[in-house]
């Protein structure tokens, strides 16, 4: 009779202590989903109120922009003068060519000497493995802003200063962020596949090229999309290595509008919008191998 009391007894807490959970779960359940509906809001405006400011002002005449408000749209939405003037006056033709210039080049032998470095410090047992890969981090960690007299002066010594070279070996060098996303993925390639391939003849250089390189692709394409964002938005590199006008690229094309006597904004909003929508285009048509190149690595 006993052990009937105490099994009813723990029977009847337990079922208090579920009826309470259904309760809390009925009444957080719809508060924790308005908070997230709320915050994603929230998040949603501060990112696209700016571009809608930007949007108003490069279709606004400079009169109308001085007597409107930011969030004001403009009268005449067909009113493309800005647009032209930017293209015609400001060099953004030359601009373009320039970044795409230098962003195929850079990207190129980053992916080349990325993969080589990635596939030799994975697959390769040498003296000195770790000092290297603790090197890189070094290196990573130092500020770039305290080396750049030493890398002014080596530019110069080169003679590349003021042409396309310059920016494009600053940008080639040594990327430890895209070394650990190659390493990350490869660790994920079986060796068999390297032994297989030495067994039918094949030597290193012919395993990277026809059998590693393939398989990295999402890597890869992780990589550009980073990469390729950051030399795209790129200000401080072309504006000291390269002061040329004809050198100019975007980032640097839209400092031409500021001058001491005031700043254009409507043109430099025109010019914004120009510069976003290569890499807005670019970023919605390949977003998702961001996400798969990351997390492939370290799921497979």
């Amino acid at each position: 009779m006993r052990v009937e009391r105490t099994l009813t007894l723990g029977d009847r807490l337990r079922a208090a202590s579920a009826r309470n959970r259904s309760r809390t779960a009925r009444v957080s359940g719809p508060t924790a989903a308005v908070l997230k509906y709320v915050s994603l809001v929230v998040a949603s405006l501060v990112a696209i109120v700016p571009l809608v400011t930007l949007l108003f002002a490069s279709f606004k005449t400079k009169a109308e922009f001085a007597a409107t408000g930011p969030l004001d749209p403009p009268k005449n939405w067909l009113n493309f003068s800005n647009y032209s003037k930017v293209l015609l006056e400001g060099d953004m033709i030359v601009a373009f060519v320039n970044t795409l210039v230098i962003l195929a080049v850079a990207l190129v032998g980053t992916i080349l000497l990325g993969t080589m470095t990635a596939y030799a410090i994975d697959r390769f047992n040498f003296r000195g493995r770790g000092l290297v890969m603790s090197g890189f981090l070094v290196a990573a960690l130092v500020p770039a802003v305290t080396t750049q007299v030493a890398t002014f002066k080596i530019i110069n010594f080169l003679g590349v200063f003021n042409t396309r070279w310059s920016v494009i070996l600053l940008f080639l060098g040594t990327d430890i962020i895209a070394i650990q996303i190659f390493m990350q993925f490869m660790r994920s390639i079986s060796r068999s596949l390297d032994e297989a391939a030495m067994l039918d003849g094949a030597n290193r250089f012919r395993i990277y090229r026809s059998v590693i390189l393939p398989l990295l692709r999402p890597a890869i394409a992780t990589v550009v999309i980073i990469k390729g964002i950051a030399i795209y938005n790129e200000f401080y590199l072309p504006f000291l290595y390269m002061p040329s006008g004809d050198l100019g690229v975007l980032s640097t094309a839209l400092f031409r509008f500021k001058g001491p006597q005031g700043s254009e904004w409507e043109l430099i909003a025109a010019c914004t919008i120009l510069v976003i929508v290569p890499t807005l285009v670019a970023f919605l048509a390949l977003q998702r191998h961001i996400y798969s190149g990351l997390t492939s690595g370290a799921t497979k």
